[in-house]
């Protein structure tokens, strides 16, 4: 055929691309195209930091596509409508694109494969943002699984994953190009700027992926069990930004990974691994419970007696204005970089829902503003989790003692420090414990973290009642 169109989304990157490896077998020429359609994701479109990310994403792949002969066109609109327009201009007889899997964009998707093939067209969705489609595992009845451990068992049955693709080296541009928008048109930046923090802290793109993927495989991976839950360090590979848009792929993670065996512990690998086994487990029960993002995967949690007065507190949770450091250090790297380490998000959720007593709903939905690497299977995973009321989840009487956890995994009080510069010249013995007057300019503790605990529980009791 002589033009297919590479319709991208969230898989910003030239390596390892089925979808685009099929256009440019199936073709003589390829349009990329990259629709900013947010209508199309219904409640769930990309938070202020997710579309910063996307902004330098895209200009970063723009870059790489130029040097390539080729560039990337960028529309906006319904998805539906704006390909079908495009189609109808260049003429294109073939769409390939790598699926995603939330709800709305199944719905979504499933809709245009339809209606493109009933003029006619070619139309190719490609796995590529998961190592294992949801839909490839089941218990033993049949059913989706509802609890990790046997789901990762499930897939490690399964062959490894083929090796990752190599780029394509010749990119074959279309004769013609038709009009596109300009990057700053998707107005995907703050207008009020605010996101300084995050240009120190974050470079999008593929390069940088792989830069930061390759580093931490040579000389993070061997402490990675350890290391994981030490915010004060830097032990984790933080490359969930980079899987979320699809700047890198988990074929490219986990091979990258098992190339380090004999090199590492295989402990620490093993470790990690299961870390983007976790990943796969998100969107597995995203995919099979689709009301999870907003609904408790258990029903009887939609009766939990939430706080009825918690506005003050959860804005002080968001703020990072609680008085119990550990926690006010996480919401504050949360602000300031799009990003806070796996340790203390447990931490802070655990506070907002169980102490606060906040609904986890509101927990996920500030995540799913501030993050940079905010994906709806991670996040309501994780927030159902806190809550007790999702998949595996931690039951609800599992009550982090935000305390203790500081001096476990903060010990010298460094995490604090780096975020709370109130705290600075507080001496480690004191400086995870709330107390009025802990420094000058830092609010005392909001909550009781002991009477707090009590109400939890005894909510809890009344819900089984």
């Amino acid at each position: 055929m002589k033009l297919a169109i590479y319709w991208l989304r969230r898989d910003l990157r030239l390596g390892d691309n089925p979808a685009l490896l099929a256009a440019l077998e199936a073709a003589d020429n390829v349009l990329p195209v990259f629709i900013w359609s947010p209508e199309d994701e219904g409640p769930w479109a990309p938070g202020a930091a997710a579309r910063w990310w996307l902004h330098h994403s895209l200009d970063a792949l723009a870059s790489e596509l130029r040097d390539r002969g080729s560039r990337l066109l960028l529309r906006a609109g319904p998805a539906a409508e704006t390909l079908a327009a495009l189609v109808a201009e260049t003429g294109a007889e073939a769409v390939f694109w790598n699926r995603l899997y939330e709800p709305a964009l199944v719905a979504r998707d499933t809709e245009i494969k339809a209606r493109l093939r009933e003029q006619g067209l070619t139309v190719e969705s490609c796995k590529a943002a998961l190592l294992f489609e949801p839909w490839e595992h089941s218990t033993g009845k049949g059913e989706p699984y509802r609890v990790f451990t046997p789901f990762w068992k499930s897939a490690l049955r399964e062959p490894e994953p083929a090796p990752p693709q190599a780029a394509p080296a010749n990119l074959k541009p279309p004769d013609r190009w038709p009009q596109g928008l300009d990057l700053a048109a998707l107005e995907l930046l703050p207008r009020i700027r605010w996101d300084e923090g995050l240009a120190a802290h974050w470079t999008p793109g593929e390069t940088a992926a792989q830069d930061r993927l390759a580093r931490w495989c040579e000389a993070g991976l061997d402490e990675y069990p350890d290391g994981r839950n030490r915010p004060d360090r830097d032990g984790t590979s933080a490359l969930s930004p980079a899987l979320h848009h699809g700047e890198l792929t988990p074929r490219q993670a986990w091979h990258a990974a098992t190339a380090q065996r004999g090199k590492v512990p295989e402990a620490a690998l093993e470790c990690w691994l299961r870390e983007l086994g976790w990943r796969e487990f998100a969107h597995h029960v995203l995919f099979y419970f689709p009301d999870t993002p907003t609904e408790p995967m258990h029903e009887k949690y939609a009766a939990f007696p939430w706080r009825e007065e918690h506005a003050a507190l959860l804005e002080a949770w968001q703020q990072g204005r609680t008085g119990i450091p550990i926690v006010d250090a996480g919401m504050r790297q949360l602000w300031t970089t799009g990003w806070m380490h796996n340790r203390v998000r447990m931490i802070v959720a655990s506070l907002l829902v169980k102490n606060i007593r906040a609904p986890w709903q509101a927990g996920a939905r500030w995540f799913w503003d501030t993050l940079v690497d905010a994906d709806l299977a991670s996040n309501t995973l994780g927030w159902q989790w806190s809550a007790g009321s999702g998949a595996d989840a931690a039951p609800y009487f599992r009550i982090f003692n935000p305390v203790l956890q500081g001096e476990k995994f903060d010990p010298a009080g460094e995490y604090v420090k780096r975020w709370v510069p109130e705290l600075a010249n507080v001496t480690a013995d004191r400086i995870h414990t709330p107390s009025p007057g802990l420094a000058e300019g830092y609010p005392g503790p909001v909550i009781d973290l002991k009477r707090s605990r009590q109400e939890a529980l005894d909510a809890l009791a009344s819900l089984r009642k």
